[in-house]
């Protein structure tokens, strides 16, 4: 596969390794930007980055609770201009408030909102605006209490990310506290046991291959992967992480002072995950000329 100048320096930035050491991991790797992270890593060129979804569309995020249930909905836009508009919001409220009684995106689609279906308000709304729109995800979270945070709100209870924590005991103050940390620190799952475990065994891996990489004895290189690995494991799971407000204390001891139990929570970033075509100004100048 041909490495392109724009691959090694996409690598770069997302690694802060040097030009020369971004093209080498390409070439290694043949091209596959994943797998060249990992090889920087391994020889301990690149930062342990957090691979988080990159935002790379514009929207908003709409959360509601409604006794010990919540939903939080994505509609995404061409630009944040639209996600301004007044229109725009009201529509993105009532498929919030409509999700509450839907089980997934295909049937909040085809739910009711003011007399036509979801879908079809969404293309009556391309038209009207003149921006393509889409209904990308929902996510729903039950429990004794449900607590919902906006992170950048753009209007009451919509903006650019949006948390629902569930919990028993404590009280609204504790559940807000924690859901703004989430929003901050965007926890892989709520505990250890919740952890994707081929994440978990690919962790392993690379930091095995960076042990390795120091020319250790197998005993002691097993010694530091167990290490290494509840590090991660407590830099990743929501109840093990430092707590934001008093870094003195674990989210999930801070919560229990509180009197409280986090039992799940949902966290919902406007664009993570998408990837959209980068085109310079210049030949974004040139195509609008040609109409």
């Amino acid at each position: 596969m041909a490495i392109t100048a724009a691959m090694v320096k996409e690598l770069r930035e997302s690694t802060g390794a040097g030009m020369m050491d971004a093209k080498k991991a390409l070439v290694e790797n043949n091209g596959d930007m994943e797998a060249a992270v990992d090889w920087l890593r391994t020889k301990g060129l690149a930062k342990a980055a957090k691979k988080s979804g990159r935002t790379a569309a514009e929207g908003l995020v709409a959360v509601v609770v409604e006794g010990g249930k919540g939903v939080a909905v994505e509609v995404n836009s061409e630009t944040d201009f639209v996600a301004k508009n007044g229109e725009f919001q009201s529509m993105v409220a009532g498929i919030a408030k409509a999700a509450l009684n839907a089980d997934d995106v295909e049937a909040l689609k085809a739910a009711d909102l003011g007399g036509k279906s979801v879908a079809d308000t969404l293309t009556d709304k391309i038209a009207t605006i003149g921006e393509n729109m889409s209904l990308r995800r929902m996510e729903k979270l039950e429990g004794e209490t449900v607590i919902s945070y906006v992170h950048n709100a753009a209007a009451e209870g919509m903006g650019k990310i949006g948390v629902l924590v569930a919990m028993t005991g404590g009280d609204e103050a504790i559940g807000k506290q924690v859901a703004m940390h989430i929003a901050a620190v965007n926890p892989a799952a709520l505990s250890a046991a919740d952890l994707d475990a081929s994440v978990v065994e690919k962790e392993k891996q690379v930091q095995m291959d960076i042990a390795r990489e120091s020319g250790k004895p197998e005993q002691v290189i097993e010694k530091m992967i167990e290490g290494r690995m509840k590090k991660f494991v407590a830099e990743s799971t929501l109840l093990n992480q430092q707590f934001v407000v008093n870094p003195d204390l674990t989210v999930e001891a801070a919560a229990k002072e509180a009197g409280a139990t986090i039992t799940g929570f949902v966290r919902v970033e406007v664009g993570e995950g998408i990837e959209v075509e980068k085109e310079d100004f210049a030949a974004e100048v040139a195509k609008a000329a040609q109409g």
